[in-house]
C-alpha cells in the first residue's frame, strides 16, 4: 500500500492548482487584457524624445488615455473608460505593481461578491477615478492627461481592507504591515500630495477617487451588477419557443354507455342463501364441529359462488 492510500494523507476537495484555475476568473481576464493592451502600446509606441530621453506614447495610447482637454472640450468621453487599461510604456513597474495588486486583493474580493459584481466594482471604480481626476485637473487649468489602472485597483484595495483589516502584507517583501495601516498611509500620502500641489507625475486625484468609491461602496452596501442586464438570461429567453395563439375548441359531447343492470338472482341462489344462513346460525349456536357433511357442502358451494362474483 502506497503512502497516498493512507487515510491521514488523503485530502478532500479541490487541489491547489484546481482552486487557482477556478477562482478569480474575472480578475485573471482583467490582468490578461491589461497585459495584452500593454504589448499593443509597446508595438505602437513613438520615438525617443532627445530632450527627456523618454519614449513617445504613440498613436494608440494617445487615442485612449485620459486627456482632459479631449474629454471636456471635444466630447471624447470614452477615455474615461479606456484610460485605466493603459500603462506607461517607459516603466515596467507601473503595470507590474498594478497587476500584482489587482490579483493579490482582487481575487479575494471577487470571491466575496461574485464575478459580475466584481467586474462592476472594477469598471465603476476606474470610471470614478477618471471623473475625479478630470474635475480636479480642470480646477488646476485642465492641461493634464492620465493613464493606468491605479484608481480601479485602489477601489478594490480599499474594499479588501475594509473586509480584512487585520490581514498582514509585506511591504517591500520583508516589512509586515496590517492592510488597514497600509491603505490609510497611502491615502493620506495621496491627499497630502494633492492638497500641497506637489507635481510628482502620479495622478493622485485618481487614486483618491477610487479610494472614495471603494469606501462608499462598502459603507453604503451598494450593489452594481443589477444595473445592467443579465445576458445569460437574455440568451435563455431568446432560445425559448415563440408564443402561439391558442384557440380553445368547444367540448365535444361524450356518449356514456348505459351500464347493464346486474342480473337478478336466480331462484337456486335464493335457496342456497337461505340454506347458508341456517348453517351459519347453527355454527353460532353449536360450533363448527357440529356440522354434517351436507351442511359443509353447502358452505363450500356458497363460497365458490361468492368467489366467482368477485372476479
Amino acid at each position: 500500500m502506497g503512502i497516498q492510500d493512507r487515510d491521514y494523507v488523503r485530502r478532500e476537495g479541490r487541489s491547489y492548482l484546481g482552486s487557482f484555475l477556478e477562482r478569480g476568473k474575472v480578475c485573471k481576464w482583467l490582468v490578461g487584457i491589461n497585459v495584452a493592451i500593454f504589448f499593443i502600446q509597446l508595438a505602437t509606441r513613438g520615438g525617443i524624445d532627445e530632450d527627456s530621453g523618454r519614449i513617445g506614447a504613440g498613436l494608440f495610447t494617445n487615442l485612449l488615455d485620459l486627456n482632459v482637454q479631449e474629454v471636456v472640450f471635444h466630447g471624447q468621453v470614452w477615455r474615461l473608460l479606456t484610460h485605466f487599461f493603459l500603462h506607461d510604456v517607459n516603466s515596467l513597474w507601473h503595470i507590474l505593481f498594478n497587476m500584482l495588486f489587482l490579483w493579490w486583493f482582487g481575487s479575494d474580493v471577487e470571491d466575496l461578491y461574485g464575478p459580475r459584481e466584481f467586474l462592476a466594482i472594477y469598471l465603476v471604480g476606474g470610471l470614478t477615478s477618471g471623473v475625479v481626476f478630470v474635475l480636479t485637473d480642470l480646477l488646476a487649468g485642465g492641461y493634464s492627461s492620465a493613464l493606468g489602472a491605479s484608481g480601479a485597483v485602489t477601489a478594490v484595495l480599499v474594499i479588501f481592507a475594509l473586509h480584512y483589516p487585520t490581514r498582514i502584507i509585506y511591504v517591500m517583501w520583508f516589512l509586515p504591515v496590517p492592510i488597514w495601516l497600509f491603505v490609510v498611509f497611502t491615502v493620506l500620502m495621496d491627499a497630502f500630495t494633492l492638497v500641497g500641489g506637489f507635481h510628482t507625475g502620479v495622478a493622485v486625484a485618481g487614486h483618491l477617487g477610487g479610494a472614495a468609491f471603494g469606501f462608499a461602496y462598502y459603507k453604503l452596501h451598494w450593489r452594481l451588477s443589477g444595473l445592467w442586464p443579465n445576458f445569460k438570461n437574455w440568451r435563455r429567453w431568446r432560445s425559448r419557443p415563440r408564443l402561439r395563439v391558442y384557440r380553445e375548441e368547444p367540448p365535444t359531447p361524450v356518449r356514456v354507455a348505459a351500464s347493464a343492470p346486474p342480473p337478478a338472482p336466480s331462484l337456486e341462489d335464493e335457496h342456497l342463501e337461505a340454506k347458508m344462513d341456517a348453517v351459519l346460525e347453527k355454527i353460532l349456536r353449536e360450533g363448527k364441529d357440529s356440522l354434517t357433511e351436507g351442511e359443509k357442502e353447502i358452505l363450500n358451494k356458497a363460497s365458490e359462488i361468492l368467489r366467482k362474483r368477485r372476479t
